[in-house]
């Protein structure tokens, strides 16, 4: 953990990582072009079924995934967040989507000049019913 962790630069660094991953869940966002504003472009995610996503991939899908607007809500718990450096956030949760958990991992980066910080790495792994 770097040294900036608690400081206020810091702290702004993972809520706005958190408030990104937080929007992405929102069926309205993921459909609009703000959702696709989230993604860095050489974002990766190895999802809970086990499938590898591209950012071409992920972009395409955004629209209608997890059902789409009409589709189950996505509950989060025990959202934590690290700052790895300056331009890196991590974080780490458990989802709940139509009654099956994951736990998820994500990187979020902040971007050149005023992008902002987006989504380059995400992984889900399912946890079992017991």
């Amino acid at each position: 953990m770097i040294g900036t962790y608690g400081s206020p630069e810091g702290q702004a660094a993972i809520a706005a990582a958190k408030d990104g991953e937080l929007r992405l869940h929102d069926p309205a966002v993921r459909a609009s072009a703000v959702g696709v504003r989230l993604f860095d472009p050489e974002f990766v995610e190895i999802g809970a079924s086990g499938r590898r996503w591209t950012y071409e991939e992920m972009v395409a899908a955004l629209p209608t995934l997890h059902g789409g607007v009409d589709g189950p809500r996505i509950e989060v718990c025990d959202m934590r967040g690290v700052l790895l450096a300056p331009d890196l956030v991590h974080l780490t949760y458990e989802s709940v989507i139509a009654g099956r958990r994951a736990r998820r991992s994500s990187l979020w980066r902040k971007g050149e000049g005023d992008t902002g910080w987006r989504l380059y790495y995400h992984q889900g792994t399912p946890v079992p019913d017991n």
